[in-house]
């Protein structure tokens, strides 16, 4: 599963990295959680690769209510275009969610307990970017307001994710993006072998302290190194 993230660094160099046409304004946040508002990329028809503001956790069109979101946060991407709640978007209605790392929480035995330890991993490259597997949603709401959301398709774990969790975010590599967010694309058997744990090396994982946790501290002492 992927239950944080954050976002970081100045808007033009997420905006060379994925080659943005247009995207909009977005603040540092260290602390990501489901239900806020976050970036996605998709593909505009005659423009090209957008930046757009949507809501963490997705709400189906056929959706009754609209709190079914706050339960599909994630999809797995085993089972993602045959689940009814996300095939539809998976067919036709996939994006991007730019990241410069997420958290997983390791079970760790102490004292004969088990606690929890936060662990941040990012790209190797500690100036780049993941490029989550998304997909979108649109709700019309009772009054006709529209409401965009998302979720990360999350994978198995790579090597170096298993020790520290079974479930990682499935991440893209750039020369992905263009199939991926082709709404023309209907080849389901190339899109799915897209959906599988990045490679070891191209990500770099180190724990942190439990500031994490508290949801409201959205500060960069979030992906500090543990110390002690």
């Amino acid at each position: 599963m992927c239950g944080r993230y954050a976002l970081y660094g100045p808007q033009s160099r997420l905006r060379e990295a994925f080659l943005l046409q247009f995207c909009p304004e977005y603040f540092a946040r260290y602390n990501i959680a489901p239900q806020s508002r976050v970036l996605i990329i998709r593909d505009k028809m005659g423009t090209g690769r957008v930046g757009q503001l949507a809501g963490w956790g997705l709400i189906p069109s056929w959706a009754k209510d609209p709190g079914i979101g706050t339960r599909l946060n994630n999809a797995r991407g085993e089972t993602v275009a045959e689940k009814p709640a996300f095939r539809s978007s998976f067919a036709r209605h996939r994006c991007l969610i730019p990241a410069s790392g997420f958290y997983e929480w390791q079970a760790v035995a102490a004292d004969g307990k088990v606690r929890k330890q936060p662990w941040y991993i990012q790209p190797a490259d500690a100036r780049g970017f993941f490029a989550f597997a998304g997909l979108l949603a649109t709700w019309k709401a009772p009054d006709g307001t529209a409401i965009v959301t998302t979720c990360i398709i999350t994978t198995a774990a790579n090597d170096l994710m298993a020790p520290i969790h079974d479930r990682m975010p499935a991440i893209l590599r750039p020369e992905q993006y263009d199939a991926w967010l082709d709404p023309e694309n209907k080849d389901n058997e190339s899109l799915q072998t897209m959906i599988g744990p990045c490679g070891s090396e191209l990500i770099s994982a180190r724990k942190v302290s439990t500031a994490i946790n508290r949801g409201a501290i959205d500060e960069p002492v979030c992906i500090e190194p543990l110390t002690v």
